[in-house]
C-alpha cells in the first residue's frame, strides 16, 4: 500500500479494465482471497490514519465493496476497537465472499445498527464501503434510484465531522468520469463549507481509477491511497495515467538566448477596438512566457500599437502582427484577442512554425469550419499545435453543453485532440491532456487558488515558452500543466494568487 502523491506518474484503468483484472485474479486464487486481502488493507489504513480511534462506524453495500468494509471490521473490533456496521445486504442476496465476511465480522463482536448513527460525532472515524465501482454516471446506463437507508448512510458520510475513509471510491463517484450518478452527490458544495471539512481518504484497490483524479473526484476522494491487492496488470494496458513531474530542463554554459526559441505572443485587443482594455490577457501569456525561460518574446498586440513599451517588464518585445516572422516562431495566439482575432487567424494558423490556440482563438475557429480545417491540416503538417480550451470552450468547438465536457472529460479531451489532429488540454480540476493515437493523462498538480482572471493565459504563455525550447507538442503541454498547477500548490497559504504573480513564479526563477 502506498500513498499517491504527485511526484511520480501512475497508470490508471477505468471500470471495465478493473472488472477484467478482478475476475482473472478471483479465478487465479483461492475463494475469498481478494476480499480478505481488501479487508486487512482497509483496517490497516484504518488504523494508520486514527491510531488512537476507539469507535468506527462503517457503512456497507449489498455487494462486495460492502464486503470489504465487514472484513474490515473484524479485524478492527479484533484491534480493539468498539466498530460499529451498518450492512444494507441480506445473508440469503449477498455475494458468497461477503457473506463470509459478514459472518467472521459477527463471530469478531461487531456491533450492527440498522441506520447511520444519530451522532457521528461521537465516532473517531467513518468508512464509507458502500458502492464502490458499482455506479455510472453515464445517462445512458440505468438509474438506480438510492432507497432512504442508502441515502441517509451517504448524507451521514458526506456530513461526517469525522474523518472518512473510502473503500475504493467515495460511494457515487463514477470511477471513469469523476462525476457523480444521479441522485448519490453531495447535497452542499465543498466550497460552500463555513469551516474546513475533516479529512477525506480514499483507498483505491486493485488498481487507481480516472475518476478520482479529475472532474468531482479530487474534492471527494481527498487523499488517494492505493493497495493493488498482491495482482498485478498483467498485459491490461492504462486507460489514461496520472501526470508526472518533468525532468529538469539543463541549460548549458555555451547556450544562448537563441537555444531557447522565440515566442510571439498574439493578441490583447484594446481600447480602440472594443471600448475595454485586453491588453492584460496578452501580456500575462508573454510573461509566463518569459519565466517560463523563452530565449525571446515578441508581444503583437491587436489594438493599433498603443502600448509601445511594459515598465514592469522591458524585456517584452513589441512588434506589428504584419511585421512577424511566422515561419520562425512559437506562436501563442487568442490572450485577450476578442473579434480582431479572427483577422489574423487564417494567416498565423497557417504560417506559425509552433502553435498555441487559447481563448479567443478557440471561440472564433468553433464558429468558422474552414479555421477547423486550417489546424486539421497543420497535424497533417507536422506543425506542433496545442489547444488550451476550459470547458465553456471545448463545448463550443464540440457542439455540445458545458455539462457533457464535464460529464467525460476524459473523453472530451480526446474528442478534441482527434476532431483537430493535435494536442488538447482541458482545463479544470483534474485538467486532461490529450492526443491522436496516445492514451490520455490526467495532470494531478493544481488547486481551487487559479480559480481568478488571468491563470489561463499564464498557462498559454508556459506551453509557448516549452515548444520553443524544442519540446515537442504533448511534452510542451504536459510539463507547462503540471509546473502551472505546482506553483499554486506551492503558494504561501496566506498570500493571494494571482496571475500576474504566478506569470512571475512558473519557471522557479
Amino acid at each position: 500500500m502506498h500513498r499517491i502523491t504527485a511526484h511520480q506518474p501512475y497508470p490508471l484503468f477505468n471500470t471495465a479494465a478493473t472488472r477484467r483484472l478482478e475476475k482473472a485474479a478471483a479465478a487465479a486464487l483461492p475463494p475469498h482471497t481478494l476480499m480478505q486481502r481488501a479487508g486487512l488493507a482497509v483496517a490497516q489504513l484504518a488504523q494508520a490514519l486514527a491510531p488512537h480511534a476507539r469507535t468506527v462506524w462503517i457503512a456497507c453495500g449489498p455487494g462486495n465493496n460492502g464486503g470489504d468494509g465487514l472484513e474490515a471490521a473484524m479485524h478492527l473490533q479484533h484491534s480493539g476497537r468498539r466498530v460499529v456496521v451498518t450492512w444494507l445486504g441480506q445473508p440469503d442476496t449477498a455475494p458468497a465472499d461477503a457473506r463470509a465476511s459478514g459472518q467472521r465480522a459477527r463471530d469478531a463482536g461487531v456491533s450492527w445498527a440498522d441506520t447511520a448513527p444519530d451522532d457521528l460525532g461521537a465516532n473517531d472515524l467513518c468508512i464509507d464501503a458502500l458502492l464502490g465501482i458499482g455506479v455510472s454516471s453515464s445517462p445512458h446506463s440505468p438509474a438506480r434510484a438510492p432507497d432512504a437507508r442508502l441515502r441517509a448512510c451517504l448524507q451521514a458520510l458526506h456530513h461526517s465531522p469525522a474523518p472518512v475513509l473510502a473503500v475504493d471510491l467515495p460511494s457515487g463517484l463514477d470511477a471513469d468520469t469523476g462525476q457523480f450518478a444521479a441522485g448519490l452527490a453531495p447535497d452542499t458544495p465543498p466550497h460552500l463549507h463555513h469551516q474546513a471539512p475533516p479529512p477525506r481518504h480514499t483507498l483505491s484497490l486493485l488498481t487507481l481509477k480516472p475518476g478520482l483524479f479529475t472532474a468531482a473526484g479530487r474534492d471527494a476522494a481527498g487523499q488517494v491511497w492505493l493497495d493493488d491487492l498482491g495482482v498485478e496488470p498483467g498485459h491490461e494496458p492504462p486507460n489514461a495515467w496520472l501526470s508526472g513531474p518533468a525532468l529538469p530542463a539543463l541549460r548549458t554554459h555555451a547556450s544562448h538566448k537563441g537555444s531557447y526559441g522565440d515566442v510571439a505572443v498574439v493578441g490583447g485587443e484594446g481600447l480602440a477596438a472594443r471600448g475595454m482594455g485586453m491588453a492584460g490577457a496578452a501580456l500575462l501569456a508573454a510573461s509566463a512566457a518569459l519565466h517560463s525561460g523563452a530565449g525571446r518574446v515578441l508581444v503583437a498586440l491587436l489594438d493599433d500599437g498603443h502600448l509601445q513599451l511594459d515598465l514592469q517588464q522591458p524585456e517584452l518585445m513589441f512588434r506589428r502582427f504584419d511585421a512577424l516572422a511566422l515561419e520562425q516562431l512559437t506562436v501563442v495566439c487568442g490572450c485577450g484577442g476578442g473579434q480582431a482575432i479572427a483577422r489574423v487567424l487564417p494567416e498565423v494558423i497557417t504560417r506559425a512554425a509552433r502553435l498555441v490556440l487559447d481563448a479567443d482563438a478557440l471561440n472564433t475557429i468553433a464558429t468558422q469550419a474552414a479555421l477547423h480545417a486550417l489546424v486539421v491540416a497543420r497535424g497533417q503538417h507536422g506543425q506542433p499545435t496545442v489547444l488550451t480550451p476550459h470547458p465553456l470552450e471545448a463545448a463550443r468547438l464540440l457542439g455540445l453543453t458545458t455539462a457533457e465536457v464535464q460529464a467525460n472529460r476524459l473523453g472530451a479531451a480526446q474528442q478534441l485532440a482527434d476532431q483537430f489532429n493535435c494536442v488538447a488540454v482541458l482545463k479544470g480540476s483534474g485538467t486532461v491532456i490529450a492526443a491522436p493515437d496516445r492514451v490520455p493523462a490526467i495532470n494531478p498538480t493544481g488547486n481551487a487558488r487559479l480559480a481568478t482572471a488571468g491563470t489561463g493565459d499564464v498557462l498559454a504563455g508556459m506551453v509557448g515558452a516549452h515548444l520553443a525550447a524544442g519540446a515537442s507538442a504533448l511534452r510542451a503541454a504536459s510539463e507547462a500543466v503540471y509546473q502551472h498547477g505546482q506553483a499554486a500548490d506551492d503558494w504561501p497559504a496566506r498570500q493571494a494568487l494571482t496571475a500576474s504573480a504566478l506569470a512571475r513564479r512558473v519557471g522557479g526563477r
